[in-house]
């Protein structure tokens, strides 16, 4: 427990007495100056002023010390031998801390500012001198004058890409853009009218703006270190909004005037993006393989679903159910094959070829359709490019080869030279002469067979008075005309002969009055076993 100094008792509430003369309850001061340095102090005097006694000497102790004298205890001192002489600037040389003349500091603090020193520190005043700019200037001096530029994204790099058109429009009353699409009819795509809303149009932006997300705000003057004015957009340059690439290739003639009074700008002129059509890739169609026609196989490569060729249907018309008929031999080594007779069937509609090998009997072949419609090529002929046999080929004495056979024309019909008569611009002098030739040859020796064979026969005599008869009596009638021809339609196999049923047909389409005594006599004589008859004779009463 600790006890009152003073009077013994404890230090305990009520046990204290407070000394009433003692006024001052200060701390002593303990920081002094000397020379202007701040120095420490050790204070005598505690609080109410009472003296430390601990600091504090008694007077018998100071009158001791004040009487002792070291000189008889230890001697006289000796004498320190002095000093260099050092010159107080080299020995206070870069020294500013006091510590060596025992003088202690405080830690260091902050400077205190000086307001004069601060002051000059912030930068000068700068005077910019007011632009005259006056954007209610511009707004009414350039209002609704506005400059259109004709341009193209060509994005045909791309994959799917392609070469697109637009109009640009530059508002002089307040530096605005604005660029629409051109739309064509039936182009495929959604008819909205803009690409880019009317909107200032950044050229520059601040470094740090870089960054800044445009997509969703708006970039203001503090982005931005320059705008895209009137002076950008020139006919014959690129600009890029966007992310797009946009080459201007022309303007309309007001823009074409304010530049020429803005900027002195006089050349102009349109610049023509039409690109060129590069040449057709030539079709090279694949080699043929022998099967059909070439002009059907070539189908399958003009078209992924095949067309039928187109056919001269003015030719078809003017040829229906013309038919040139010859009667041909084969040329073969083989003896069986010398007596062979075909005979050749030329339709001048379509110009293809059939043939037919009448069936004769106990030969060992059995006869019938030796070769179906279809156009036969010459030989060495090209196979990109065939040539096939026409009307012209034909003639007594020509040699046709049909797929490695050789077939030599013998003998021909009527019609053939009639034919041959009317177009003889279609053939050679040579052609002509011998099929007329071979058919004086045959009408010679028919006639006089005919004759002799009148002389011997009484049912010939009567066959020839009655053709005679009716010729006369039918000299104007209209079915005369291409009778013949009527029957040769029909009359596949060239042998004289049609059905029965198929002869009254084709009489009633031609108007033949069968129904007349002389000419049921004549079908009567001309019946030929097995329901045919002979219509070579029939025709001879109807024709000149």
């Amino acid at each position: 427990m600790v006890s009152n100094p003073v009077h013994g008792l404890p230090f305990l509430p009520g046990t204290s007495f407070k000394d009433s003369t003692k006024t001052a309850f200060h701390r002593s001061q303990t920081l002094g100056y000397r020379n202007g340095y701040a120095i420490v102090r050790r204070p005598t005097v505690g609080i109410g002023g009472d003296r430390l006694q601990f600091n504090q000497l008694s007077q018998a102790e100071l009158d001791e010390l004040a009487s002792k004298a070291p000189v008889l205890t230890y001697g006289q001192p000796k004498q320190a031998p002095p000093a260099d002489f050092i010159p107080a600037h080299v020995a206070f040389d870069k020294k500013v801390f006091l510590e060596s003349q025992g003088i202690e500091l405080n830690p260091p603090e902050k400077m205190a500012l000086d307001p004069y020193t601060e002051l000059r520190k912030q930068p000068l005043r700068k005077y910019v001198t007011p632009s005259d700019f006056d954007q209610l200037k511009q707004f009414l001096t350039f209002d609704k004058q506005v400059l259109r530029f004709y341009a193209i994204w060509d994005d045909t790099d791309s994959m799917y890409g392609e070469c697109r058109t637009y109009i640009i429009h530059y508002y002089l009353m307040d530096d605005t853009v604005e660029i629409r699409e051109v739309h064509e009819r039936n182009d495929g795509r959604d008819p909205f009218p803009l690409l880019m809303n009317r909107q200032r149009m950044p050229k520059v932006l601040v470094e740090n703006a870089k960054n800044f997300p445009q997509c969703v705000l708006e970039i203001s003057d503090q982005e931005v270190l320059e705008w895209y004015t009137a002076k950008d957009f020139i006919v014959g340059k690129s600009l890029t909004v966007l992310g797009r690439t946009f080459f201007i290739y022309d303007c309309d003639p007001f823009t074409r005037r304010y530049y020429k009074e803005k900027f002195g700008i006089t050349d102009l002129p349109r610049i023509d993006v039409n690109k060129q059509e590069p040449p057709p890739v030539k079709q090279e169609l694949p080699p043929y393989n022998g099967f059909g026609l070439v002009e059907d196989s070539a189908q399958n490569c003009f078209a992924l679903i095949p067309k039928a060729p187109k056919k001269d249907v003015i030719k078809m018309l003017v040829n229906d159910n013309k038919v040139l008929r010859y009667l041909a031999a084969l040329e073969s080594p083989i003896p069986e094959d010398k007596d062979r007779r075909f005979v050749f069937s030329y339709f001048l509609a379509t110009d293809m070829i059939s043939i037919f090998e009448p069936p004769v009997r106990n030969s060992g072949i059995i006869g019938g359709k030796y070769l179906g419609r279809t156009k036969v090529v010459k030989p060495y002929s090209a196979v990109d490019n065939p040539i096939y046999y026409g009307p012209s080929d034909f003639f007594i004495g020509a040699v046709i080869e049909v797929f490695g056979h050789r077939f030599i024309i013998l003998d021909t019909d009527e019609y053939v030279l009639k034919y041959m008569e009317s177009n003889a611009a279609q053939y050679s002098p040579e052609a002509l002469a011998s099929v007329q030739k071979h058919v004086r040859k045959l009408e010679a020796p028919a006639s006089e067979s005919e004759s002799k064979q009148t002389e011997k026969d009484p049912g010939v005599q009567e066959l020839e008075a009655l053709i005679d008869t009716i010729q006369k009596q039918l000299k104007d009638h209209s079915c005369k005309d291409n009778i013949r021809e009527a029957f040769q339609i029909y009359d596949k196999e060239a042998s004289g002969y049609v059905d029965r049923d198929m002869f009254f047909k084709i009489c009633e389409s031609l108007n033949v009055p069968v129904d007349d005594s002389l000419v049921k006599e004549l079908i009567r004589m001309c019946s030929h076993g097995e329901g045919k008859i002979n219509y070579y004779n029939f025709v001879r009463a109807f024709s000149n």
